[in-house]
């Protein structure tokens, strides 16, 4: 196991897991033999999904990945009905039960469950730890499970091969028109998550930056001296009960709309969203709001864009202001602007991955000293991922939505998860709910920050909307 996958695996606590976590909804009646025939044909030619992590014989040792000689993927791939009546907040309550479960350390760290009964369809809900594989890696083998239409073929041996030749680097283009729907979608993933936040702008300049010592040294230092987080209402102590939570779509073409009135990107748009529902939030509880800002832990990918599928942990992080004290919307939005184009070109991501990385050589208990360290120059973790737009299928049904959660690391108890969709652009939260018993208040505050937003944009442009 690579230093880096060493460090997220030892970062877990009883209070804050290293699991990522997310859902696919679909609409129709399930075809559960086709689903699993899917998912072990198509997930299984990875080994590291029927292989668990062993602990290193020293103190400072990496974990191995070893095979697991009694594996079943049965034992991974639980079937459950959703009680009734089957809604989101059913499906809510479900998802903040397993995102607070621990995943068994003796198997292969990754879970299934089958939901039936979610708003007249079903779901597809995993939890994944993140010694496997980052988010951006992640997101691709989920997406990489889907067809582009409901009568696809049911995966055979030769799909295999095509699949396993595509994720391990020896199929590297995509021709069009696309002969082979297995190599389509897996290209889905490669296209579809290439223009956030999440990923650096330029990776490959990036990487190279971690050569020049000096540049490191300067940015480490200004990393670690920068002042702590402000003590508000999402800081404290930390319990084992999470809460998992999602705002329904909002329309991506609006998004863009007000961005583009506004000068600005979705992402910032979306940032700018973020910033005033907690804002709201804050207010709404009786918080000092005036002049605090805080920050986000937000990832960023170091793999070129043209890297091929492949797992483990490759992405350093950078850390946004959140202009929360700003009360003018207008104001709010245009700090938020300037604070994402501050961090696109920043060398922070490659640093903070060169803190992970000596990280998995050091004793727990000097890790747990850097965790806390950091966690304390911020609030929250953040990641805004782009999905595919266009409409997907997994065994013959279509997906309506997906979601996925992003886990806190160290002393944190807030994540927030953005993820577009087929012209939709969902909002996730995950939080502790000893600090937050209210968290759906917060993704009241994202409809209503938006429209704010929008009605701004609509006062500078009609033509627009």
């Amino acid at each position: 196991m690579s230093n880096v996958d060493t460090a997220w695996l030892q970062m877990d606590r009883p209070t804050n897991l290293m699991m990522i976590a997310a859902f696919m909804a679909f609409d129709g009646s399930l075809d559960l033999d086709r689903l699993m025939t899917t998912v072990e044909r198509r997930l299984l030619t990875f080994d590291r999904f029927r292989r668990r992590a062993v602990e290193p014989r020293v103190s400072f040792g990496n974990y191995k990945w070893e095979l697991d000689p009694n594996f079943d993927i049965r034992a991974h791939i639980h079937h459950v009905a959703l009680p009734a009546p089957g809604d989101k907040a059913a499906m809510q309550i479900f998802m903040s039960d397993i995102i607070s479960t621990p995943l068994d350390r003796s198997r292969p760290l990754w879970q299934f469950h089958i939901v039936e009964g979610y708003n007249g369809g079903w779901a597809l809900a995993g939890r994944l730890h993140h010694a496997i594989a980052d988010g951006i890696a992640l997101m691709r083998i989920l997406l990489s499970l889907t067809d582009l239409s409901a009568d696809a073929p049911l995966p055979t041996a030769e799909s295999d091969e095509l699949y396993s030749a595509k994720r391990r680097g020896f199929v590297r283009s995509v021709t069009s028109p696309i002969s082979s729907l297995a190599r389509t979608t897996v290209n889905i993933a490669d296209t579809a998550l290439s223009q956030s936040i999440y990923l650096a702008r330029n990776p490959g300049r990036a990487v190279d930056l971690a050569k020049i010592t000096g540049d490191s040294a300067a940015t480490l230092a200004k990393m670690t001296l920068r002042p702590p987080d402000p003590e508000t209402i999402f800081k404290g102590n930390l319990g084992t009960r999470k809460s998992a939570l999602w705002a329904d779509p909002l329309p991506l073409a609006e998004v863009k709309a007000v961005g583009r009135v506004l000068d600005g990107t979705v992402n910032d748009v979306l940032m700018a969203v973020v910033a005033g529902a907690l804002r709201r939030y804050m207010i709404d509880h009786n918080q000092k709001v005036d002049g605090v800002n805080f920050r986000a832990f937000v990832p960023v990918n170091l793999r070129p864009f043209d890297a091929p599928l492949e797992l483990g942990n490759r992405f350093g992080l950078v850390f946004p202001t959140l202009p929360v004290g700003t009360a003018d919307l207008h104001d709010r939005f245009i700090a938020t602007r300037r604070q994402m184009t501050e961090i696109k070109n920043s060398p922070e991501a490659v640093v903070a991955y060169g803190v992970l990385n000596a990280l998995g050589m050091t004793p727990l208990d000097i890790e747990k000293v850097f965790l806390d360290f950091f966690a304390t120059k911020s609030t929250l973790v953040l990641t805004n991922v782009p999905g595919p737009q266009m409409p997907l299928y997994l065994a013959g049904s279509p997906m309506r939505e997906i979601m996925a959660w992003v886990p806190q690391s160290g002393g944190l108890g807030m994540g927030i998860s953005i993820l577009s969709y087929n012209g939709g652009v969902m909002v996730g939260l995950t939080t502790d709910l000893g600090l937050v018993p209210d968290p759906e208040e917060i993704i009241t505050n994202i409809y209503i920050e938006f429209e704010a937003l929008r009605q701004l944009a609509a006062t500078i442009d009609h033509t627009e909307f």
